[in-house]
């Protein structure tokens, strides 16, 4: 599993690290602590934001589709697609701790 630690705040914003690369539509992450958001914002619903952890460098920021959180207390914080041997696993979906519902990353 590449996530090792996730820490949320109450903003809608967890940090996630991840032990290998990963990706995200269009964006290939190297093995790191990245900051997962749900911008505050009424207009915003499904749009998550991924940057550096302090928040600097901004690596994604798009409309995702909102999926049911399974009803399962082992649900990890991401879901993964498969990937080629050797390849960075596409991130599939991310759940926010505390929300009933996750983010499903779309790609094309």
């Amino acid at each position: 599993m590449q996530p090792a630690h996730a820490w949320t705040d109450s903003s809608h914003r967890t940090l996630l690290t991840f032990s290998a690369p990963i990706a995200l539509p269009g964006v290939v992450l190297a093995a790191g602590t990245y900051s997962f958001e749900i911008p505050n914002s009424a207009i915003t619903e499904g749009l998550v934001r991924v940057t550096s952890h302090d928040g600097k460098q901004v690596y994604l920021t798009q409309y995702t589709r909102l999926v049911s959180r399974p009803n399962v207390a082992s649900v990890p914080r991401v879901t993964f697609r498969e990937a080629s041997p050797g390849a960075a696993r596409p991130v599939d979906t991310w759940f926010p701790m505390g929300e009933d519902s996750g983010r499903q990353f779309v790609y094309k």
